[in-house]
């Protein structure tokens, strides 16, 4: 292999990671405002708050279960040929199908796409609910400014949600698809789409986690400090 076509593929990969962890952190904020509320001082002062939607809300689920879907029909196909003999029609049935489906081909390609984009819609669905928040915020007092609360936030909030879910669908599938295309262009892959996400969101989440904890012992310092000095006084 070329030394050219070598940092060409570590320039992509490079870029597919920053890409990947940027859209992981991107997200639609629906500003919330709640009714004034009288202060200690007397004044009048309206709170306001934030609902974030992710752009990504399904994670790595869609990618996930299209590949189980693909590879279901092989599995089957495999179990099937066993006894089926080459030279037969039901042999040559199965050859086409295995060929079809493998990795790289137009046909597996497609059904992976339409796949990911099916099941990020599905999971966004099932993992967000737009009546239950609307209800919650009308509840609470909360509202979203220019828009009536019940059932046209709960318009609003479907209407911003799949519009982002056609972004993170398109999202996932571009990554998705990267990896297939250079391995049906160039016969070989590092890593598969679907473990770069799940490499990924686990690093996001473990540096996440450790900001959060390095965060919380700092504050608990913070803590003791002000109770020192105030004993001291």
């Amino acid at each position: 292999m070329q030394p050219l076509m070598v940092l060409g593929i570590g320039a992509a990969v490079i870029a597919l990671i920053a890409f990947i962890c940027f859209m992981e952190r991107a997200q639609r904020r629906v500003l919330i405002q709640y009714p004034k509320r009288q202060t200690q001082n007397g004044m009048m002062q309206a709170d306001k708050s934030f609902l974030p939607l992710k752009i990504n809300t399904a994670g790595v689920i869609p990618p996930i279960f299209a590949s189980s879907l693909l590879l279901m029909p092989l599995t089957l196909v495999q179990f099937a040929g066993q006894s089926a003999t080459q030279d037969s029609q039901t042999g040559d049935i199965i050859l086409g199908i295995t060929n079809a489906l493998q990795h790289g081909s137009p046909l597996y390609m497609t059904l992976y796409a339409l796949g990911i984009i099916f099941f990020c819609f599905f999971y966004t669905a099932v993992v967000f609910n737009p009546e239950e928040t609307a209800e919650n915020l009308k509840r609470h007092g909360g509202f979203v400014p220019g828009i009536r609360p019940g059932k046209n936030t709960e318009t609003y909030l479907d209407y911003v949600l799949t519009r982002i879910t056609v972004v993170g669908a398109a999202y996932l599938t571009l990554v998705c698809l990267v990896p297939e295309f250079m391995f049906s262009s160039l016969g070989f892959v590092a890593i598969g789409g679907t473990s770069l996400l799940i490499v990924v969101n686990v690093t996001m989440d473990t540096v996440t986690q450790i900001q959060s904890h390095l965060l919380a012992h700092q504050y608990g310092d913070l803590i003791k400090k002000a109770k020192l000095k105030g004993g001291r006084r």
